[in-house]
């Protein structure tokens, strides 16, 4: 698997709507589920079920009623996994205030679209198929907002059919470089 793939892979696994703020904000509350649901402010069957996830994933462990501090109170502990996941997190965060657009993590496959058109895949299908398994739908969905945001400049090409080709717009093009070469630098 080349750099580039374990990438997108990584970027692909940071998107959800809390994914990061629960990965950056697990080990200030102790890993206990309630102080990490009042600081989230996250109704508790989504934080239950985007627990579970992060343990199916293996970035999380739950820990069993023996070692925990108290025996009645779920607590969590990250993984190394998780901990990699963690400093990836970071590099996200602060992509997201360079470019100044709101959590585009929280965007399903947000972050592998622009990460993958960074990488030089400018045209829907080549995009498509670097990403592997994204719908055509999400996809079309993805280039247009982040077009009409301004983050992706859309290029008409009339060889030999007409097509789009898709590139990063000069604003979005240092942030997601640096993005791209801080995730590439954990993997």
């Amino acid at each position: 698997m080349s750099t580039e793939e374990r990438v997108l892979k990584l970027s692909q696994e940071l998107t959800g709507q809390w994914t990061l703020p629960i990965l950056l904000s697990l080990d200030d509350n102790g890993g206990r589920f309630t102080p990490l649901q009042n600081k989230l402010g996250i109704a508790p069957s989504r934080l239950s079920a985007n627990l579970k996830k992060m343990v199916a994933d293996g970035l999380l462990l739950h820990l069993t009623p023996q070692q925990r501090r108290h025996p009645l109170l779920p607590e969590y502990v990250i993984t190394e996994k998780g901990r990699l996941h963690r400093e990836a997190a970071r590099a996200v965060q602060l992509s997201e205030e360079q470019l100044g657009h709101g959590r585009l993590s929280d965007k399903l496959w947000g972050l592998p679209v622009l990460l993958t058109v960074h990488y030089e895949h400018d045209r829907f299908q080549d995009i498509r198929q670097t990403l592997g398994g994204i719908t055509p739908r999400i996809l079309s969905l993805r280039l247009n907002e982040f077009h009409d945001d301004g983050l992706i400049h859309k290029h008409i090409l009339e060889e030999p059919r007409p097509s789009f080709k898709y590139q990063l717009a000069r604003q979005a093009q240092q942030p997601i470089g640096r993005l791209s070469s801080d995730l590439a630098s954990l993997v």
